[in-house]
């Protein structure tokens, strides 16, 4: 989108004269920008998805920035590709932006989640959501089933289950949210928790996931955590990953850490190949990996 790339522009302008930037990337680049000479170098390295959610700008929801800061390598000006491809866990500052009803700034530096909303008046931004933290239950779900034919079968029970509510092996209803904005949903479980599903699934072997590991995963992963949620891939944390291109996808579960966890086992038990039977008064005896 056009709008994608002038928000891009903009932000690259912006942050290129900071003088703590050693060397700039973002989803819309191929490669990394390289700050120009006449900007002083600083010690980090900024990864960010300048307009996350930008679809929905036309129908007024809310959208977003969602941005990363690794350290730069020492004694290097003109950082690499390969300098970027850090795992998560060397992040040293993550956040977004949320542009809706307010215009926040959520962000961390490993000492737990903050969030800010600007005050219009004064231009200033003001502590309004201090250390944020995800509860370890909820009962919101947001996930998008619309390719849920594809999904992987522990993905595909773990949905099953939280559908039939009272009726289910659960016994208790949950909520389905989806607005098609990663940012409004994170956000979401960061204020009253819930879970976010983005999982893999069949229909290209070459994209694993839907989520994009370096500006938007890994982000938003160290948030959740630093929150006291956790994030995965449904077979290891997202923040250990070791990232081989810039754009590489990733699949991704996020939020409340018992549901997080639930899914855990679930993968877990069907790459061991068990065949997890349950109980429901509705459907009677069901495996846990097959559809009945």
């Amino acid at each position: 989108m056009l709008l994608d790339v002038l928000v891009d522009d903009i932000f690259v302008g912006c942050c290129e004269k900071s003088g703590s930037l050693c060397g700039v990337v973002s989803q819309a680049m191929t490669e990394p920008y390289r700050i120009p000479d006449w900007c002083r170098r600083g010690p980090y390295l900024l990864l960010f998805d300048s307009l996350q959610g930008s679809s929905n700008v036309d129908i007024g929801m809310t959208a977003g920035t969602i941005f990363s800061i690794f350290p730069a390598p020492e004694n290097r000006s003109d950082p690499t590709t390969e300098d970027f491809l850090q795992p998560g866990v060397r992040q040293i500052a993550a956040g977004y932006a949320l542009y809706g009803p307010a215009s926040m700034l959520v962000i961390t530096m490993g000492a737990g989640v903050h969030g800010f909303t600007l005050d219009r008046d004064s231009g200033a931004f003001v502590l309004t959501h201090p250390s944020l933290r995800i509860p370890e239950a909820a009962r919101e779900l947001a996930v998008d089933a619309s390719y849920r034919r594809f999904w992987e079968p522990p993905v595909s029970q773990y949905i099953e289950e939280r559908m039939e509510g009272k009726a289910g092996p659960r016994g208790i209803d949950f909520d389905m949210r989806w607005t098609a904005s990663l940012i409004a949903e994170v956000h979401r479980i960061l204020i009253r928790g819930g879970i976010l599903i983005h999982p893999g699934d069949s229909r290209n072997p070459s994209r694993p996931g839907r989520l994009r590991l370096m500006y938007e995963a890994n982000p938003i992963a160290m948030l959740v955590e630093q929150a006291g949620g956790m994030a995965t891939t449904g077979r290891k944390r997202i923040l250990e990953l070791e990232p081989s291109i810039l754009h590489q996808q990733v699949p991704a579960f996020l939020g409340s850490s018992l549901e997080v966890q639930r899914l855990v086992r679930y993968h877990e038990a069907f790459d061991r190949g068990e065949d997890l039977a349950f109980e429901t008064p509705l459907f009677h005896s069901r495996s846990l990996f097959r559809s009945a």
